[in-house]
């Protein structure tokens, strides 16, 4: 019985090694695709918007080394109290969009990037303040990993499209959507307290879990467009550039 006990213990023990191999993988492909964004696009005097999520972690610890081994001199914007945290807590000078209302770079994350350069966001809440930063940015860059590039939204991506709503019009919008474009529109609960998620703008978030490929200019329009929406998690000819790391340790660069 202890023999048994023990090899037990041990698959238990590969198991886990496996899975942490797997993340320390992840990691290292965020890594790489963050810093070389940095060292590729931000430079002295820039007015860089600042992502949400866990690959932008790395890319907020480059721009301080920078800061300390170069002087780096940029202001950041940020995207969400996520965002605004990391930039104060590396030493970074932060500000907002009434002083910097045209930003020279912003750098974020995504969910999944399909061929068409068509992005999915909004999976950490942030997607109406990251679209507003994105677009007062000349130039935009999306980070993550190999597990973001898809060749059709939902290839790799689950848990739908993001959609942040009036709460009192959370059931007529998700109604419209479900009528419309087929699917499920499911309100996003909190995981750490009871009831709804709560965005940074104090709205809730539909989840619209799609079925097959669709027009998604036309899809982001269509939504938009309904009462009660405030904004989707399609971003629609925005990125300049889409940066992915990759297994192997490189970075892979797509340029719209």
């Amino acid at each position: 019985m202890l023999c048994a006990g023990v090899g037990r213990t041990l698959r238990f023990v590969a198991k886990m090694s496996t899975i942490d191999t797997s993340k320390e993988l992840l990691n290292s492909a965020k890594r790489e695709a963050a810093r070389t964004a940095v060292d590729t696009y931000i430079s002295n005097g820039q007015a860089v918007g600042i992502g949400s999520g866990s690959t932008i972690v790395y890319a907020v610890e480059r721009l301080a080394e920078r800061k300390k081994s170069e002087n780096l001199d940029i202001v950041c914007i940020p995207t969400s109290f996520q965002a605004q945290e990391l930039i104060i807590n590396n030493g970074l000078t932060l500000t907002d969009l009434d002083r910097y209302p045209s930003l020279d770079v912003a750098i974020d994350g995504a969910d999944e990037v399909d061929r068409n350069f068509v992005l999915i966001k909004g999976g950490g809440g942030c997607l109406t303040q990251e679209k507003i930063v994105a677009t007062a940015a000349k130039t935009f860059i999306v980070i993550g990993d190999y597990t973001k590039d898809s060749s059709e939204l939902g290839d790799r991506w689950k848990r739908g499209v993001p959609i942040e709503v009036i709460p009192m019009a959370r059931i007529p919008v998700a109604a419209h959507i479900e009528k419309k474009l087929g699917g499920n529109a499911e309100l996003r609960m909190a995981k750490s307290k009871m009831g709804p998620l709560v965005t940074d703008n104090g709205n809730f978030i539909l989840d619209w879990k799609f079925n097959g490929s669709h027009d998604w200019a036309s899809v982001h329009k269509f939504i938009k467009l309904i009462p009660g929406v405030v904004e989707t998690g399609l971003f629609v000819d925005m990125a300049s550039a889409v940066l992915l790391g990759m297994k192997d340790g490189s970075v892979k660069k797509i340029v719209r």
